[in-house]
C-alpha cells in the first residue's frame, strides 16, 4: 500500500500516462475546439452528438491537466486495495453515466440558469471525482493537525482551547481535486459534482445490480487464468509442507515422511501435465 510509482497499479498508469499523452497531441495538433461542449451551439444547433462520446479524452488546459494527474497519482491507492481487475471493472461501469448525465443536466440546467450553464470543459473530471469518491470512504486517515495563528496567547494554548483549522494527511489529495472542480467553473464543478454522485452510488449499490456486479475479463488487465489442477495440487503439497515442518499432526508427518522417493518426484511434475 506504500509502494511508491504506480507499482501493482498498472490501470492508473495507463490512465495517467494516457490522459497527458492525449492531452499533449490535441495541444501540438490544435484540435482543443474538437473536445469540449457548448451546448449551444454544439449540440442545439449543429446537432454535434459525436462529442457526447470524446469530450472525457484529453484537457485543454495545462493547469486542469496538472491537478487532474495529480489527483489520480494520489488515488492510485485504490486499484492497490481492489485489485486491477475490479478496479478497471469500476471505471468500466462508471463510464457511460459520466460521459452523458453531465451534458444532459447542463442541457437542462442552461434555460432555468439563463444561460449560465451553457460550457463542459474538455477531460475525465467526473471519472476523477468518481474515483476520489471511493477513496474518501475506503481509505483512513492516518494523522490529523491543527494550524494556529501566531497571536494565540500561551495560557490558551496550555489550557488546550486554541482553535484553529484542523487537517489531515489527506486534504492535500481535496485541495488537488477542488482546485480541478473550480478551474472552469460552474462546467468543471457541475461534473466533478455528477461524478462523485456516480461513484457514491456505485459504493452504496444504489443501481441496478449488473452496474455494480460488471467484471471486464482477467486478461484485460493481463491476469492469466491458471489451470485448476495445478492450482490445487500446489496449495497441497505448500500444506503438507507446511505441516510437516511445524510438528503438530504427528501421524501426518509420519505418513509424510513414510513416502517412498518415487512418489515425491511424482507429486514434484504431476501439474505439468
Amino acid at each position: 500500500m506504500l509502494a511508491s510509482g504506480f507499482t501493482a497499479a498498472p490501470v492508473s498508469r495507463c490512465m495517467f500516462f494516457g490522459i497527458i499523452v492525449s492531452s499533449i497531441l490535441v495541444s501540438i495538433t490544435d484540435v482543443k475546439y474538437l473536445f469540449y461542449i457548448s451546448v449551444d451551439p454544439h449540440l442545439l444547433q449543429y446537432k454535434q452528438l459525436w462529442r457526447l462520446l470524446v469530450w472525457q479524452t484529453c484537457y485543454t488546459n495545462s493547469t486542469e491537466l496538472l491537478f487532474a494527474a495529480m489527483t489520480i497519482y494520489n488515488v492510485r491507492i485504490i486499484e492497490r486495495l481492489w485489485g486491477s481487475r475490479k478496479f478497471a471493472s469500476f471505471l468500466t461501469s462508471i463510464l457511460p453515466p459520466t460521459l452523458l448525465l453531465p451534458p444532459i443536466l447542463t442541457t437542462i440546467l442552461r434555460p432555468l440558469t439563463f444561460g449560465a450553464f451553457n460550457h463542459l470543459p474538455a477531460g475525465p473530471t467526473p471519472l476523477i471525482f468518481a474515483l476520489l469518491a471511493q477513496y474518501h470512504a475506503a481509505i483512513p486517515t492516518v494523522y490529523k493537525y491543527r494550524v494556529i495563528t501566531p497571536d494565540i496567547s500561551n495560557q490558551a494554548f496550555s489550557a488546550g482551547t486554541v482553535s484553529g483549522l484542523v487537517f489531515s494527511d489527506k486534504s492535500l489529495v481535496y485541495l488537488l481535486a477542488g482546485q480541478l472542480a473550480l478551474s472552469s467553473f460552474p462546467g468543471s464543478a457541475l461534473a466533478a459534482g455528477i461524478g462523485w454522485a456516480i461513484g457514491a452510488a456505485w459504493r452504496e449499490e444504489w443501481g441496478p445490480s449488473a452496474w455494480t456486479r460488471l467484471r471486464v475479463p482477467g486478461w484485460v488487465v493481463g491476469q492469466k487464468k491458471a489451470e485448476g489442477g495445478e492450482g490445487f495440487e500446489g496449495l497441497r503439497r505448500r500444506l503438507e509442507g507446511e505441516g510437516s515442518g511445524s510438528g503438530v499432526d504427528g501421524g501426518r508427518e509420519g505418513e509424510v515422511r513414510r513416502r517412498s522417493l518415487g512418489r515425491g518426484i511424482l507429486d514434484q511434475f504431476r501439474g505439468s501435465f
